[in-house]
């Protein structure tokens, strides 16, 4: 998802790319958009800032390329795998087959950006060569054209190749106690799905993992394993994509641990061409447990306030461009509360020039029927960035 434009800040913006800190001096908002340039003779290219920029609403195509065979209930088993002699495909986990029409419909919705997670564990051959099954990898490529197709931005990334239990595959995480193997596998990796995908238009983002910390150990070795993984996939990847803009995971995705001075963004061959990838699931008990039904109180406002403003000052106003990658709530809560919580984040955060990714395992966008589920979701996601000034209240 990336071109050739460079922006007005270039070598001031890196400075600060060490980490959470920095000084300001552009910062890119919808009040303050990027002034784009072109070198003559150099074809047009987004830098990182202008990618962020020109998303507004993300949706993420989940449940879907990123199932595999795992203990999803928790009991102890592998419950989640395909019958005897068949593959994992994308309908493991009760999707349906993906289709060109369902990015067509999106893109009518005003969905221009869309995260396709993909788990490439259960597709791997044996070590040291760790091949992608030819099969999955040309469906990887075949969902990612239909987005393309579209003219969206597309993050492409390792999913439940890291997030999630070790025991039930989730390797990444064994970096903990084998880094140099999981290294190892992790390069080779990256390295298939970087020349596989090294000619593709620049809206196409990798994104290095999904959801990986090491809360085992002691924290400063937790984040230097995390920013020494993520610098090797910066380096693996500009082998063969010298300038491709890159979204690189903070510590769990989570704001706080993210904004922690440990987490440091790797250092590039390139200027302005790294973005901080976050998610957002607070209150956790709303968002996930379904333990809360009800969202939108004064005090929980202000929390979700303080955590998008504490993105905007570590991050964006020292030109360092941030993600929401996800975000989303149970199915289950009151409907008046989904909505607020998902347009009042999407706003403070498109204020803040910071694009979120709707969470959508299949439950809130009919992928048969084109349709959503939530009744007046999609429209308040579009009046949210639709730079209208304007207090978003609750039904």
């Amino acid at each position: 998802m990336l071109k050739k434009l460079s922006i007005l800040l270039s070598c001031m913006m890196l400075i600060s790319f060490a980490g959470c800190s920095g000084q300001n001096t552009n910062s890119v908002s919808p009040d303050n958009p990027p002034v784009l340039t072109q070198e003559a003779g150099k074809t047009a290219s987004e830098t990182a800032l202008d990618a962020v920029y020109n998303m507004k609403i993300g949706w993420n195509l989940g449940d879907t390329l990123d199932v595999c065979a795992a203990d999803r209930d928790g009991d102890g088993k592998v419950n989640e795998h395909p019958a005897d002699g068949e593959q994992v495909d994308e309908t493991l986990w009760g999707n349906v087959i993906t289709t060109p029409e369902l990015f067509e419909h999106l893109k009518a919705d005003g969905i221009n950006a869309v995260r396709i997670p993909v788990t490439w564990r259960d597709h791997l051959g044996d070590a040291p060569d760790y091949q992608i099954n030819p099969e999955w990898l040309a469906r990887v490529h075949e969902v990612v054209d239909y987005a393309i197709a579209q003219d969206m931005y597309v993050l492409l990334n390792v999913h439940h190749d890291g997030g999630g239990d070790p025991q039930f595959g989730a390797w990444i995480r064994n970096a903990s106690s084998d880094y140099q193997g999981t290294a190892e596998k992790y390069t080779v990796l990256w390295t298939q799905i970087a020349e596989s995908f090294a000619d593709y238009p620049d809206k196409l983002i990798f994104e290095s993992m999904n959801e990986v910390g090491f809360d085992h150990m002691a924290q400063p070795r937790a984040y230097e394993i995390l920013n020494n993984l993520n610098q090797l996939f910066v380096k693996t990847v500009r082998k063969s994509n010298p300038d491709r803009n890159l979204l690189i995971a903070g510590y769990w995705t989570d704001v706080e641990q993210t904004c922690n001075s440990l987490f440091k963004l790797p250092e590039d061959t390139e200027q302005n061409r790294l973005i901080v990838s976050v998610h957002y699931y607070t209150p956790w008990q709303f968002c996930v447990s379904d333990q809360q039904k009800t969202w939108g109180s004064p005090g929980e406002v202000r929390i979700m306030e303080a955590n998008v403003r504490k993105l905007k000052e570590n991050f964006i106003d020292n030109n360092i461009p941030v993600i929401v990658g996800e975000y989303g709530t149970m199915k289950s809560a009151d409907t008046a509360s989904r909505v607020y919580f998902c347009e009042m984040l999407t706003k403070r955060c498109f204020e803040a020039g910071i694009p979120c990714y709707f969470w959508d395992n299949g439950e809130e966008y009919d992928r048969t029927a084109f349709q959503w589920r939530t009744p007046g979701l999609i429209e308040a996601l579009q009046h949210a960035v639709s730079g209208e000034d304007y207090e978003v209240t609750k039904s």
